[in-house]
């Protein structure tokens, strides 16, 4: 009889445990990212739907990178402009690798303001940054939006132009991405 208990309590027990205490990664491949740029009398916008990401809460790891030629404007002169400023071939990656430093609960599915301080890198050129933003689980899946401003010049990037009229040296950078809850068994699969 007192097997029979423990066997019931054990399938209890796993029935009903807590998925908090298992170790799941936060995984997208498939994010939006986009950053805004101008010129006098004139805004553009690079978009890409090819961030790739995750959020790794038990080790508060937060990293994110794009492939920079997955970029696009609108107008393919300009991506080639772009990608030649850029320069994709030597530097074909922008990468954000850092740890929430606010607080966050997993398992509310309020949006919540949530901050991240880390190492941008693009062109080469590695700056800590810190990033605000916000994160909401929606069920069981994490949904982020974030936006910072970068000044490409501390990037060793030289602003294009044309004759007096030269692209500015601050850029918006905004992301967004719904991240897939990847369980501990499932993780060897995550690039």
């Amino acid at each position: 009889m007192v097997r029979y208990l423990s066997a019931i309590l054990l399938l209890f027990i796993t029935i009903y445990s807590d998925p908090s205490e298992e170790n799941v990664v936060y995984f997208t491949d498939s994010g939006y990212a986009e950053f805004t740029s101008s010129v006098p009398l004139h805004t553009f916008t690079g978009r890409s739907d090819h961030l790739t990401g995750l959020i790794d809460p038990e080790v508060n790891l937060v990293d994110f990178y794009l492939d920079l030629s997955t970029l696009r404007t609108g107008i393919d002169r300009r991506d080639r402009d772009m990608f030649r400023t850029l320069e994709v071939d030597d530097y074909p990656f922008a990468e954000f690798t850092g740890s929430l430093t606010s607080s966050f609960d997993f398992q509310s599915s309020d949006k919540q303001s949530v901050a991240v301080t880390g190492d941008f890198t693009i062109h080469g050129i590695t700056r800590e940054k810190k990033v605000e933003g916000t994160l909401q689980n929606e069920g069981g899946n994490l949904k982020l939006e974030a936006e910072w401003i970068i000044d490409i010049t501390n990037y060793d990037i030289e602003p294009p132009g044309i004759l007096f009229y030269r692209v500015r040296d601050e850029m918006e950078v905004r992301i967004e991405a719904v991240l897939e809850s990847v369980p501990e068994d499932e993780q060897s699969d995550i690039p």
